[in-house]
């Protein structure tokens, strides 16, 4: 998992594989993290035209050459990071309906 990448492999904890869109990335300095917000590739818009859209923070890891060669997701721990979370969502879909209407 880097920053910028597109699509990302999930393993659930039965080793089934699945592929996610990555929504949109950032770094939080108030928890020292980095979050990933994301949703099945295929995923299909429900009554009210929403996809559930998953997220976690994650840790990045490098191959001998620094190179990033995966990472590893891990879950949002508090109540206070999922309204940050919930914040940066709001303000990104905000940003994206401006940009839709240009």
């Amino acid at each position: 998992m880097e920053h910028g990448q597109e699509h990302i492999t999930v393993v659930d904890e039965n080793g089934n594989e699945q592929l996610f869109e990555v929504l949109f990335t950032f770094e939080s300095e108030e928890f020292g993290k980095s979050y990933v917000l994301y949703f099945p590739v295929g995923a299909e818009e429900d009554e009210e035209g929403e996809i559930e859209i998953q997220a976690s923070s994650f840790t990045e890891s490098t191959d001998a050459d620094g190179k990033v060669d995966g990472g590893d997701l891990l879950p949002v721990e508090t109540d206070a990071e999922w309204d940050m979370i919930e914040e940066m969502l709001n303000a990104f879909l905000a940003e994206e309906e401006e940009n839709e209407e240009l």
